[in-house]
């Protein structure tokens, strides 16, 4: 979750006074951080998971699964071990989880207490603190309530009752058709945050998901359930005049897109530029796993045409005015935008070798006067204009207590804009007067139903990035293709059904040749046509360059677990570090557990949890084929999909018999 700080919030009329101000100090800050941490060498491997929970209360009288608010009464048990550590930790043992509030009050974030190493035995030891965090939750509540990790509670905004305790849908923050303000977390920046996206943007967010039309549903599809004439807030009337489009689901709150879970990765890098290259080779990958992981087919009580939920976010944090979205001329504003700042990175980031200006291939919008001052403040190029990018945006809540900082300790102005830029990766500078060094966050998964699943997928990722460094792997594409993966990605199926953009030959000239994984059909190609060591080192003419730099629409599948006579495969590439490194024979079969789960879900022997949900809705006896998910069948998913993550249920299309 994003910066908390303590203070008087400020209302965006006002806060948008000090937004310069802000972003000054902010680029302050960050160069005195830079400057001190740059040459910081030699860290060891650290990683974390976040794992977040959407609390269900059950009331079995009316079959009724509604999300409690009570997240905060549970916080209050989860955070006392790691209080009581962090005030003297030489008499209290470290915690072995970590707990952390969410947007939403019916949201729980869940982390190992320290950070994982960089054994492989250390791997298995994600799932063991996964199953702990999901008890330690569960012995929080009520003998009514449950944790499940899914990525959105698919009747949140519906008519009658889906709160705990019920509340009606009125509030000056959202000022939300279908959700009252209570159901945001009550800390300050939270409702300031989401009542200055709705000032700064002239009008609610609308986010609007297509419908999947089932044989039942009207066509074209207008929602029935809006509240078209309600008049208790100016913006009401948003829907009516065109917010809320025909055949789509129409959702007019922060609450819909940051009440979403996922699942993020966290690296710490042995340096800047080892962060920066991850960061780098990563970014093609998001996409992928977005699709891979894709679980959030429900929205508002309708079956939607999309699996994934990062559109949802994006619109629903979407504060571009008129003008920066294009609709208008520029008068008041400086930049016309071409995303949301909750979106897919725009810019490549490292100076590895590998890299080539011709891969940022979108015209990348930045200040231009940020830019020269880190310039003239040794910043080169790539970085200075990936943070100069990041600060086109304005501070969305300013505390009126920490308008004035010393720079030199403190990072709250760039966090303030840093954190608020929510990317499929973010590049994590070192917070000041700390022993942690530069990160790497990979954000685009979404979370699964199980912590056998969030395991896998957290160590496909982990493992992933010990190919890619011990290989010299390189998986640049131009940036622009990654932006049209990540809308693939969204698509009803897209796992099965899409191919998506990825690089054919992973092995450059930069790569070293000592720990290459065995030959694939591919790199054996490139060996016959030129010889491998003259591709790896030596000099490429531009022809042979351009072939080496060539990438082709794929399978998942064929991204994942290779296709003959081309692309090696990403879990391929994984076996081959893994057959390089020493790995006993227990810890290798425990891995190849996790990796099979992914092998299956890319070649379509498992499901994703999206298309399991949709068929669950489809098959049962209450659903009328008309798109809406009753109170009763959401009731029945909730139940079983609890039984799913407690084991009680045996679910082999969805987990492969070898899990069951």
């Amino acid at each position: 979750m994003g910066l908390l700080s303590l203070g008087t919030p400020l209302k965006w009329s006002e806060a948008k006074q000090y937004a310069d101000h802000v972003r000054s100090h902010g680029i302050d800050q960050f160069l005195a951080i830079y400057n001190k941490m740059k040459d910081k060498q030699k860290d060891c491997l650290l990683w974390g998971d976040e794992v977040e929970y959407i609390v269900i209360s059950y009331d079995d009288e009316h079959k009724n699964a509604k999300i409690s608010l009570r997240v905060f009464e549970m916080l209050a048990i989860l955070q006392v071990d790691e209080q009581e550590w962090l005030k003297d930790p030489e008499n209290h043992p470290a915690p072995a989880t970590s707990w952390r509030p969410e947007y939403g009050r019916f949201m729980l974030e869940g982390t190992p207490g320290s950070p994982y190493g960089s054994t492989l035995k250390d791997l298995l030891l994600v799932e063991p603190n996964m199953k702990l965090r999901r008890k330690l939750a569960h012995q929080t509540m009520k003998s009514n309530e449950i944790p499940l990790t899914i990525v959105s509670y698919p009747r949140l905004g519906c008519q009658g009752e889906f709160l705990d305790p019920h509340y009606e849908p009125l509030g000056d923050s959202c000022r939300s058709l279908f959700v009252p303000d209570e159901i945001i977390n009550p800390h300050a920046r939270f409702p300031t945050l989401t009542a200055n996206i709705r000032r700064r943007r002239g009008s609610k967010v609308a986010i609007n998901m297509p419908i999947f039309k089932d044989t039942n549903t009207p066509s074209p599809f207008i929602d029935p359930t809006i509240p078209w004439d309600r008049n208790v807030f100016p913006e009401d009337k948003e829907a009516k005049e065109g917010a809320a489009k025909p055949d789509h689901i129409y959702m007019d709150a922060m609450a819909f897109g940051m009440g979403c879970c996922c699942l993020q990765i966290t690296f710490q890098a042995c340096n800047v530029e080892e962060a920066r290259r991850l960061y780098d080779q990563l970014a093609p990958v998001g996409p992928i796993m977005l699709a891979l992981t894709a679980a959030a087919p429900i929205y508002r009580g309708y079956l939607a045409d999309v699996d994934c939920r990062w559109d949802v976010i994006a619109s629903s944090v979407d504060d571009r005015t008129p003008e920066e979205r294009g609709l208008k001329p520029l008068e008041n504003d400086r930049f016309v935008i071409n995303k949301s700042r909750y979106d897919s990175v725009d810019s490549y980031l490292s100076t590895d070798p590998m890299f080539k200006q011709k891969y940022n291939d979108i015209d990348l919008v930045y200040d231009e006067e940020i830019y020269k001052k880190l310039r003239a403040n040794g910043i080169d190029d790539q970085l200075a204009k990936h943070v100069s990018h990041l600060f086109i945006r304005d501070p969305l809540v300013i505390f009126r207590e920490l308008l004035d900082q010393d720079d030199n300790v403190s990072s709250d102005h760039f966090e303030n804009i840093q954190s608020t830029n929510w990317q499929t990766m973010r590049f994590k500078p070192p917070p000041p007067n700390s022993t942690i060094g530069w990160r790497v966050e990979f954000r685009s998964m979404e979370i699964q139903m199980t912590d056998f699943e969030n395991t896998a997928f957290a160590i496909f990722i982990v493992l992933l990035t010990r190919a890619i460094l011990s290989f010299g792997l390189n998986f640049y594409i131009p940036i622009s293709k990654v932006d049209e993966n990540m809308k693939k990605a969204h698509k009803r199926g897209a796992v099965m059904n899409e191919k998506f953009y990825f690089r054919k030959n992973v092995f450059t000239k930069h790569q070293p040749t000592s720990r290459q994984p065995s030959p694939s059909s591919s790199t054996s190609t490139s060996s016959k046509k030129n010889g491998q060591d003259e591709v790896l080192d030596g000099d490429v003419d531009e022809e042979n360059e351009d072939e080496l730099d060539a990438y082709e629409q794929m399978s998942i599948d064929e991204i994942i677990n290779g296709k003959s006579g081309g692309f090696t495969g990403l879990i391929p590439l994984i076996n081959s570090y893994l057959n390089s490194v020493n790995v006993d024979i227990e810890t290798r079969c425990q891995l190849s557990r996790y990796l099979d789960l992914i092998k299956r879900r890319a070649n379509g022997s498992l499901m994703t949890g999206a298309t399991w949900m949709r068929q669950f809705v489809q098959n049962h006896p209450d659903y009328k084929h008309d798109s809406v998910v009753s109170q009763e069948i959401n009731y029945d998913l909730m139940k079983t999909i609890e039984k799913i993550s407690n084991g009680e249920l045996e679910v082999p299309e969805l987990l492969g018999e070898q899990h069951a």
